[in-house]
């Protein structure tokens, strides 16, 4: 089976041509490097690797090799930094594998990070929380708003702002995203409770009585003790305020609040930081 090098659509395009460099044994921009040369990035936006996938993939590289060379970047006469792929790396070291295929490019600290952000987010290697914090890390480092990074990495704006959401979270909520014992569902069906202790008490139950989302937004939506009277109100208007407060809950990727009394009233949109108000006057073009 012939091997097939390359970078794919997503970080090809975000790579001048110019920034590689022929360094090494191989041919063309492929080169064979000492896997004791390479250093993991410390700004890998992946923190959580799966061991027995990591075990696969070894078994894997056995049998057929590095099918897809890692992205280097040269930070000494004989080190590198990995820009892409940890994973393979750490696979290879784990059977012995002495060097491994490799592009080498000549990148900047910003440009290094960019990359290694977008190109874990395309190839769909972070659990939900590491995805949101590598959108908040590109939207706050590189000054995009979400519409410029929606248009980066393929992803909807929305989707971004929903994944976003999840750093709302109790800490030990985000723990068990992190873990995969609850899912991105679980999670953003929690955003509707904002008493982090009551957030992790649910995920508690969801991972005891091995609920569904549905299931947990049955017992969220008759909390009724729990609710503000703000929440109260909402609840008792019709299916059309429902639907308005709904979409913009969507547009907006955070809680909207949505009173109405005699037809008047005013709509609240909450956020959570700094950040998150100037990402919403993005989305309102203020």
């Amino acid at each position: 089976m012939s091997k097939k090098y390359g970078l794919g659509k997503g970080l090809k395009a975000l790579i001048p041509d110019n920034t590689f460099e022929n360094v090494g044994k191989g041919e063309g921009n492929i080169n064979y490097i000492n896997v004791d040369f390479i250093e993991a990035n410390g700004e890998q936006p992946r923190k959580n690797f799966d061991k027995d996938k990591i075990i696969q993939l070894s078994q894997s590289i056995k049998e057929h090799g590095i099918i897809q060379p890692l992205i280097l970047n040269k930070i000494g006469d004989d080190t590198y930094s990995i820009v892409a792929g940890e994973r393979r790396w750490r696979a290879a070291k784990l059977i012995g594998v002495k060097e491994i295929p490799a592009i080498i490019m000549n990148l900047s600290d910003g440009e290094i990070l960019e990359i290694s952000l977008i190109e874990n987010i395309q190839r769909q290697d972070l659990n939900p929380i590491e995805e949101a914090l590598a959108y908040r890390k590109l939207i706050d480092d590189f000054n995009l708003t979400q519409e410029e990074l929606s248009n980066k990495i393929g992803k909807s704006r929305t989707a971004i702002s929903n994944c976003m959401r999840l750093l709302n979270l109790d800490d030990r909520v985000q723990r068990y995203l992190i873990d995969g014992v609850i899912s991105e569902g679980h999670g953003r069906a929690l955003l509707r409770i904002e008493n982090g202790e009551m957030q992790y008490k649910l995920a508690e139950e969801i991972i005891d009585k091995d609920l569904t989302v549905r299931d947990i937004e049955k017992i969220i939506k008759n909390l009724d003790s729990n609710e503000t009277s703000k929440e109260k109100v909402i609840k008792k208007q019709n299916i059309y305020y429902l639907d308005i407060k709904e979409k913009l809950e969507n547009l907006f990727g955070t809680k909207v609040l949505l009173m109405d009394k005699k037809n008047k009233g005013k709509i609240e949109i909450e956020y959570y930081s700094q950040e998150d108000l100037q990402r919403i006057l993005d989305i309102l073009e203020i």
